[in-house]
C-alpha cells in the first residue's frame, strides 16, 4: 500500500464529504482527489516522474494539499521547506535535493531568487497559477508506487550544523498514521482545526495525513492568530486541535483575559514539537476543563510516544510507545538502563526513517545494532522511564547535557523551575566552559517583572542542588525559536 491508496479509501466511502475547507474555499473528497489527479497529469507533462524531487516553498493553502497529493501519486518525492529559511538555508537544500520542480507563491519569489534558483534553471510553478492547469487527466496513467518508495525528504532544523534530509518512505508515514489513528481514536466525523505549517511533520503528518486517512475534515488556516483561532475554536465545528507549546501559552493568555469558554464540542487538544511547561498544562486544564495530550515525535521517525487518549495524561511526560514502536534507554556504553535511571532514548519500528539523503556516514552514525542484530535509531534525546507507570520523561538533548565537576545537569530541570518564578516569562539554560568545573550552567531569562539576580539565585538554591544553580543570569528580550516554536539554543549567545 502507498499513501494514495490509503487516502482513496476514505474518498471511496464518502466521496461527497467535506475534506478540506478554508475561509474562502471548500473541497469534497471526490473533488480534492480529482484535482490532485489533474495536477499529477500536468506535473508529468512538465517532466516530473517517479523518484524526482518536488520542492515546496509554500504556505498553508489548498494548492499545497492538492500538489502534494499529485506528487505522491506520481511516485515523486516532496521536499517541504520552512518558510522562515532564507538564502543560506535555501541554497543548501536546493543544492542538496536537486529538485525537478519548485512549487511556491508570488510573495516568496524574491526569496527564491536570492537563493539562486534562477541560476539552477529549475522550473517554478506558483500556487496562483494552479487554477489554470488543465482540468482533466485523460491519457495519463499513474506509475506503480510501492510502500518502500520515498515519499518525503524532510530537512531537519539544523541545530548542530547544516540541515540534513531525512528520507521517509510511504511505509514510514503509513506506520505513524495508522498508529495515531488507533491511539487517538480518530473518527470520520472529526474536524481538525489546522493552523500548524504544512512544511513541518506536525502539520503535514500528524495533522493532514491522519485527517485524510480517517475521512475527517480539515479546517486549514494560513497561520495561528490567537484571537481569531480562539473565536473559531469556540464557535466552530472543530473537534481536534494540534499545536506547539508556544501556541498554548498564547491561548492561555487569551483565555485568562476573556474568562470562561465552552469547549464541550472539542474532543482532543494535543501538544508536541517542544516540551510543554507544567504551568501551561495546568492553566489550560483549569480554564477549559480539557487535559492536553502531550506526545513525542521527530522529523526522522514521525510519532514515537504519546500520553494515553483514555488514561492519565501527566504533565512533563510524553507517555509510552505508540503501536508498532519499540524503545530502549541506554547508557553511554549502549547498555540498557533500569527504569528510573537516565540515558539516551533509542527507537525501532516501521516509522523510523531510511536514513539521511546523500549522507551515508551520518546515517551510519545514527544507528546501532543490539546483541540480536536489531537496528536502533539514536534520537540524541536523554530520557527516564518511570518504574511504576512506564511513562517516559524527556530530559533534554544529549549534546545539551551539562557536566559540572563530574555531576550531570539537565537544563530542562532548571528551566522548569525558573518558569515558576513570577518574574520569569521564559528561560533557557546552557553550559559554558569553566576552568574549575569544566562547565557551569548559565540562564537566559525573559522577564515580565523587575527582579534582581540575587533573588533568582536564592530561588534556585532553595529548590536545587548548589551545582545546578546558574552561575549567571543573562536578561534578554526574547529567546530564539524556529517556526514551530522550538528553542534554538545554539543561537542564544546572539540573543
Amino acid at each position: 500500500m502507498n499513501l494514495h491508496d490509503l487516502f482513496a479509501i476514505a474518498a471511496s466511502r464518502t466521496p461527497e464529504k467535506l475534506a478540506l475547507e478554508t475561509p474562502s474555499t471548500a473541497w469534497s473528497y471526490k473533488s480534492l482527489l480529482r484535482a490532485a489527479d489533474a495536477c499529477a497529469a500536468s506535473f508529468a507533462r512538465r517532466g516530473l516522474g517517479k523518484g524526482d524531487r518536488a520542492l515546496f516553498f509554500l504556505g498553508n493553502c489548498p494548492e499545497f494539499v492538492i500538489a502534494y497529493l499529485a506528487v505522491i501519486r506520481l511516485g515523486a518525492i516532496l521536499v517541504p521547506v520552512n518558510l522562515r529559511y532564507r538564502r543560506l538555508e535555501l541554497s543548501h537544500i536546493l543544492a542538496d535535493s536537486t529538485p525537478r520542480l519548485i512549487i511556491s507563491e508570488q510573495a516568496l519569489l524574491s526569496i527564491l531568487d536570492e537563493a539562486g534558483v534562477v541560476d539552477m534553471g529549475v522550473p517554478i510553478l506558483l500556487a496562483e497559477q494552479m487554477a489554470d492547469l488543465p482540468a482533466g487527466a485523460d491519457g495519463w496513467h499513474a506509475p506503480r508506487v510501492e510502500g518502500d518508495d520515498l515519499a518525503v525528504i524532510m530537512y531537519t532544523s539544523g541545530t548542530t550544523g547544516r540541515s540534513k534530509g531525512a528520507m521517509l518512505t510511504h511505509n514510514n508515514l503509513l506506520a505513524t498514521i495508522t498508529g495515531l489513528l488507533a491511539a487517538w481514536g480518530w473518527q470520520a466525523n472529526d474536524v481538525l482545526y489546522l493552523c500548524l505549517p504544512l512544511f513541518h511533520t506536525h502539520g503535514l503528518v500528524v495533522g493532514m495525513h491522519c485527517a485524510l486517512a480517517a475521512g475527517a475534515t480539515i479546517q486549514l488556516r494560513a497561520k495561528f492568530e490567537r484571537g481569531t483561532t480562539l473565536d473559531e475554536l469556540v464557535t466552530g465545528r472543530a473537534t481536534l486541535f494540534f499545536a506547539v507549546p508556544t501556541i498554548y501559552t498564547r491561548l492561555v493568555e487569551e483565555l485568562q483575559a476573556r474568562g470562561s469558554v465552552d469547549f464541550s464540542h472539542m474532543r482532543l487538544f494535543c501538544s508536541g514539537s517542544a516540551p510543554l511547561a507544567a504551568e501551561t498544562f495546568t492553566a489550560f486544564q483549569s480554564l477549559t476543563g480539557h487535559t492536553i495530550l502531550e506526545r513525542y515525535g521527530m522529523t526522522e521517525t514521525g510519532m514515537n510516544l504519546s500520553n494515553p487518549y483514555a488514561g492519565p495524561r501527566l504533565p512533563g511526560s510524553v507517555g509510552t510507545p505508540l503501536p508498532g514502536v519499540s524503545m530502549r534507554i541506554v547508557d553511554t556504553a549502549g547498555r540498557e538502563v533500569a527504569p528510573g535511571e537516565e540515558g539516551e532514548l533509542l527507537l525501532r519500528g516501521s516509522n523510523v526513517f531510511d536514513g539521511y539523503w546523500l549522507a551515508l556516514e551520518k546515517t551510519a552514525e545514527s544507528f546501532s545494532l543490539d546483541a540480536q542484530g536489531r537496528r536502533w535509531f539514536h534520537t540524541g534525546d536523554l530520557a527516564r522511564q518511570d518504574p511504576d507507570t512506564g511513562y517516559v520523561t524527556l530530559l533534554g538533548r544529549r549534546h545539551e547535557l551539562i557536566i559540572s565537576g563530574g555531576f550531570n545537569i539537565y537544563p530542562r530541570e532548571i528551566e522548569e523551575l525558573l518558569m515558576t518564578h513570577p518574574a520569569i516569562a521564559e528561560a533557557a539554560v546552557i553550559g559554558e566552559a569553566n576552568a574549575e568545573w569544566g562547565e557551569v550552567p548559565v540562564a537566559y531569562v525573559v522577564c515580565c517583572a523587575a527582579v534582581e539576580d540575587g533573588d533568582l539565585v536564592a530561588y534556585c538554591r532553595s529548590q536545587l542542588a548548589s551545582f545546578k544553580v546558574p552561575q549567571q543570569f543573562r536578561h534578554v528580550v526574547g529567546l530564539p525559536r524556529n517556526a514551530m516554536g522550538k528553542l534554538q539554543k545554539h543561537l542564544l549567545k546572539d540573543a
